[in-house]
């Protein structure tokens, strides 16, 4: 079988050329390396240029620490974009304290950039599920992944119909939303990460435990192991357009 880790925060993973070594023996294709900023995506491209060809760059912008100078870290984005496979993490979410003005607005931005190279985004929507939908779909994009989806069946449905996709997480073992969301979610349009190195249920994630994310969505589908994984290495390289 082989996996491929949509999301994986490899700039904050420890031992991090041990722990990519270690997934590419353990049967990763692939991992995409997301940003969250322009310290993170620095360090990101260069564990890339390190694994090149295995460790796939995503530069991103998250809400969480969004600064008022944002168009500085969007002018680097585009200047490093025939270098990156996607655009992310990117997104909403509501529980922050970065104000909502100013986080629609760098999204915006962003999802302007991202329409304007015709380049994947890795979407965060936790809380704020209908507006990054709303937003997404205004900019005219085509190839999404949201990840770590836990919002409504609803809301799931419509960034379905416009041809976007959902990553699951080992947390699918034991969060209800997500196990409601991913249960529903089409074959065709499911996706596998570990957003490492968040914590699941006290332990740190790394790349590997994309293995988990499998056996605990073949459990909760009653589906053979085998078929996920085909399945979401499928869509993956069809999403961000790789070769394997």
């Amino acid at each position: 079988m082989r996996l491929i880790d949509i999301h994986a925060h490899l700039s904050d993973v420890p031992n991090v050329d041990y722990e990519v070594e270690r997934a590419r023996g353990n049967g990763l294709a692939n991992i995409i390396a997301v940003g969250m900023d322009a310290k993170s995506n620095d360090v990101t491209l260069s564990i890339a240029a390190r694994h090149r060809g295995f460790v796939l760059p995503a530069l991103g912008l998250h809400p969480l620490d969004l600064k008022a100078d944002f168009d500085d870290t969007v002018k680097s984005i585009e200047a490093k974009i025939g270098e990156i496979t996607a655009i992310g993490e990117v997104g909403l979410d509501a529980r922050y304290q970065t104000p909502m003005e100013l986080q629609k607005k760098a999204f915006k931005k962003i999802l302007d950039l991202a329409a304007r190279h015709d380049k994947p985004v890795i979407l965060h929507s936790r809380t704020s599920w209908r507006d990054v939908v709303d937003m997404v779909k205004a900019a005219g994009l085509r190839h999404v992944a949201f990840h770590w989806f836990s919002g409504p069946v609803d809301i799931m449905g419509e960034l379905l119909d416009l041809g976007y996709y959902v990553s699951a997480t080992p947390a699918i073992a034991y969060s209800g939303p997500h196990r409601e969301a991913i249960k529903e979610a089409p074959l065709d349009r499911l996706l596998l990460e570990t957003d490492s190195p968040v914590e699941y249920r006290g332990v740190a994630a790394t790349p590997s435990d994309v293995l988990k994310s499998l056996s605990a969505v073949a459990q909760l589908r009653r589906v053979d192991e085998q078929k996920i994984a085909e399945a979401t290495t499928k869509n993956a390289t069809k999403l961000f357009g790789l070769k394997l």
